[in-house]
Parts: structure tokens; sequence; C-alpha cells
């Protein structure tokens, strides 16, 4: 009997551990069908519709949604459901680029500031506190206003702001991670840092890393729409969901639409997303436990 109870918790816990294996593989099979589905749905539109981003209509401006345009014309006869599509790839592959490359300078900030001593650590911190002062709207702002509005200045701007939090969680993570076991055997053994931070730091701080990637990816992408809409961010007659938005306000009034789906537009890409990193975040946080927001 008492081996039976002996055994029970470790049977439990590998029970949990088969329940979330398998968890995490339906909802990874569930997102790469849903990726799927949706790229297989965006690239039919670009295939199916007859209109450009640019082509103008002045005999049909402001048109409702119809079976020839299906969310209406905007104030110069274009396409909106066209418009819609190519603004996407706007804003979704300019805050990827931004999200990815504000990841790699936060991920080498904070590796060196957690792995390389106490100097390293102040005064690399510092400097991210200096950034972290800011609003980060509000610098991005200010950094497009001076170098002039541009797509080019914008994901400058957006870079610029957007690399301090991956700094701070890989430099917690990686401090935490540095005194663990096998990490102090790794350097006993001789092994060179960057050897240590590659085989050893990195792969324990991916998940966390990953759940912090996916929620400023849609931080991202309102920040790209909120540049945009104030004039700073992707110029005309490019289609991007916050220059439509920009495009519309006057015509709120009389032709709702024209504003109404990229908004929309925008508020389902960001909450995709999110829903997805939300649930990222829970099913590391039940394999292990210690993941930061």
């Amino acid at each position: 009997m008492s081996t039976a109870l002996d055994s029970l918790p470790a049977e439990q816990q590998d029970l949990r551990s088969q329940n979330h294996d398998r968890a995490a593989a339906r909802f990874l099979r569930s997102l790469a069908f849903g990726l799927a589905g949706l790229g297989v749905l965006i690239v039919a539109g670009f295939a199916l519709t007859p209109y450009g981003p640019t082509d103008p209509d002045f005999l049909n401006r402001l048109s409702g949604p119809s079976p020839e345009h299906w969310f209406g014309t905007d104030q110069l006869g274009r396409d909106i459901a066209t418009r819609l599509l190519y603004g996407g790839l706007w804003s979704l592959g300019l805050a990827f680029l931004i999200t990815t490359v504000g990841a790699l300078v936060g991920v080498i900030v904070g590796l060196a500031a957690g792995h390389f001593g106490r100097f390293a650590d102040v005064g690399l911190m510092r400097v991210t506190d200096s950034f972290f002062a800011f609003p980060e709207l509000i610098a991005a702002v200010t950094i497009a206003g001076v170098l002039g509005p541009s797509t080019t200045n914008m994901v400058l701007a957006l870079i610029l702001v957007s690399w301090m939090k991956f700094a701070r969680l890989v430099r917690s993570l990686a401090i935490s991670i540095a005194h663990r076991d096998f990490v102090l055997q790794a350097r006993l053994n001789g092994l060179p840092s960057w050897l240590i931070l590659w085989r050893h730091v990195l792969p324990n701080i991916g998940p966390s890393l990953l759940v912090l990637w996916t929620n400023a990816w849609s931080r991202s992408i309102l920040s790209i729409s909120g540049l945009s809409f104030l004039g700073f961010g992707v110029q005309p007659p490019h289609a991007e969901w916050g220059a439509m938005l920009l495009d519309g306000k006057s015509y709120m009034q009389t032709a709702p639409h024209v504003m109404i789906f990229p908004g929309l537009a925008i508020l389902l890409a960001v909450l995709s997303i999110n829903l997805i990193g939300d649930r990222l975040r829970d099913l590391f946080a039940s394999q292990d436990g210690h993941l930061s927001d």
C-alpha cells in the first residue's frame, strides 16, 4: 500500500504532463490550420479582386457595400476591400518587422546585462531606463516628426522605442538562469560565454520571449496605425489601415463605411494576435509556472 501511495504523485505529474502536451499539440494544430486557411483566403482575395489598390473611379465615389464593391468605395472611388488586403501587407508586415528587430536588439542588450557582470548590467539598464522615461507612442511621434513623415522614419522610430521590454525580460530571466546547476556546470567545463548563452540560456527564455513578442506585434500594429492616422507613417497613395482611417475621417457622417471597415480590420487583427499570445502564455505557464508578462 505504501508503495502505491508513494508512486501516486509521480503518476499524477506524468498525467498532467501528458494532458498539457496534448493540449499544446491541439492548439498548435488549430493555429496552423487557421493560419493556413487565412493565407488561402488572402491569396484568393488578391487573385479574385479585379481592382488595384490605387485605381480611382470618380463616377462611383463613396458608394456603399454592393456586389461589385463588397466594402464600398472611398472618396476617390477606390475599392475598399482591395485596399484592406494591400493595407494588411503594410500594417501586419511592418509590425512584424518592427517587433522582430526590436526583439533582437532587446535580446542582445538583455543577455549582455544579465550575463556579463555588474558593470554591464548597471550601464545597459540605465540606458534602458532612460528610454522608458518617455511614453512609447509619444516618443515615436516625436522621433518621426523630427525625421520627417515617411514609412522608413516611422519604422526606425518604432524600433527605437520597442526594444526595452524585451531587454528587461531577457535580463531578468538570464540572471535567474545563470545560477542554475546546468549553467554552472557548463562554466566549469570551460564553455565560452556565447556558447552557454546559445545552448542553455536562450532555449530556456524562448517561451517567455515568444509570448512577449506576440503581444508586442499587436501593439506595433496599433502604433503603425496611430502614426499613419496622424500623418507620420505610411504616406498616400499606399493603402495602410491607419492611413485609410485618416482618409475617411472627413466622411464619417456621410459615408461611415470608409472608416468602419479599416477600423474593424485593426480590431480583428489585434484581438486575434492577443488571443493567440494569451493562449501561448497559459500553455507555457502551466508547463513551468515562471513566465513573465
